[in-house]
């Protein structure tokens, strides 16, 4: 399988259990709400913006989830008002919610991988 049909096989998943079981956000990470103020953006918005994301936002991945041990990792990109936002994403815990780690202005230029 290529690249992109493995981010493509990924993020089918990633949304479809969304859907089921919704995704939870790491809001305790002051970063991650500090960016909906600096957005200003709903946390509405910003579940939309992750339903939305496409093989073309695709940064990195996967990464090895070496604080949880959980799930891989997949790094993605959004423009939101001018601005890159670096959103990494993980399928979470099986029969549990997807995970959205982080969800801010990103520190670094992101690299498009398909763009």
């Amino acid at each position: 399988m290529n690249k992109e049909d493995e981010v493509s096989l990924f993020l089918k998943r990633f949304k479809d259990k969304a859907k089921i079981f919704g995704i939870v956000f790491r809001d305790d990470r002051g970063k991650n709400t500090q960016a909906l103020l600096d957005l200003e953006i709903t946390p509405l918005k910003r579940l939309e913006i992750i339903k939305n994301l496409e093989v073309d936002d695709f940064v990195e991945g996967p990464l090895e989830d070496t604080l949880n041990k959980v799930a891989d990792l997949w790094v993605f990109g959004r423009k939101v008002k001018s601005q890159d936002v670096y959103i990494k994403i993980s399928m979470g815990i099986a029969n549990n919610s997807a995970v959205c780690i982080s969800f801010h202005v990103a520190e670094y230029k992101l690299v498009y991988q398909f763009k």
